[in-house]
């Protein structure tokens, strides 16, 4: 199983918290951790899954609930 770890952009515990729900919903995804306090979130790409299709899925999931998040070097 391949993980990634990404820089991430978001404002507060809460959100990143949101963002890492959003992100353990879409297809693709076997776990994603979001941490507010190192700007980064790891992913853990189920069997199979293409990284930056993936990604760029999670990044749509994470933008629904909070809008101004970012994720880098997708």
């Amino acid at each position: 199983m391949m993980k990634k770890t990404y820089k991430i952009e978001v404002d507060c515990a809460n959100c990143a918290q949101k963002m890492e729900d959003a992100a353990n919903t879409v297809a693709g995804v076997a776990q994603a951790t979001v941490s507010f306090m190192t700007q980064k979130m790891k992913v853990e790409f189920a069997e199979g899954a293409e990284p930056h299709d993936t990604m760029v899925n999670v990044l749509a999931a994470c933008k629904k609930v909070e809008d101004d998040c970012e994720i880098f070097d997708i």
